[in-house]
């Protein structure tokens, strides 16, 4: 069975795992404290990700530009880049 896990290194948010409506709720549940400090999200270890997941992606980049900081996503895939055009977001949602 898949799952989700992140792990903190300083200013890196790292995520391994399914970033799937399936396995994000924990993450959820956790954002305020694992976006305290962030200022890198490497998602060079997901994968599967859906809709849930860019939704996920896009509210912890606002948690971390919320706190005031610059905000780099590590790693985004094909499949991610095509999810922000497909749902037009804007270019900076997942910078």
């Amino acid at each position: 069975m898949s799952s989700l896990n992140w792990t903190r290194d300083g200013g890196r948010l790292s995520l391994q795992g399914e970033l799937d409506q399936d396995f994000l709720v924990p993450l959820w549940d956790a954002r305020v404290e694992a976006t305290r400090g962030a200022e890198t999200i490497d998602i060079s270890a997901i994968t599967r990700v859906d809709t849930a997941g860019v939704a996920l992606l896009v509210h912890l980049v606002a948690l971390i530009r919320a706190e005031g900081r610059t905000v780099h996503i590590e790693g985004k895939s094909e499949k991610m880049t095509t999810f922000v055009q497909l749902y037009n977001l804007p270019e900076d949602a997942l910078p």
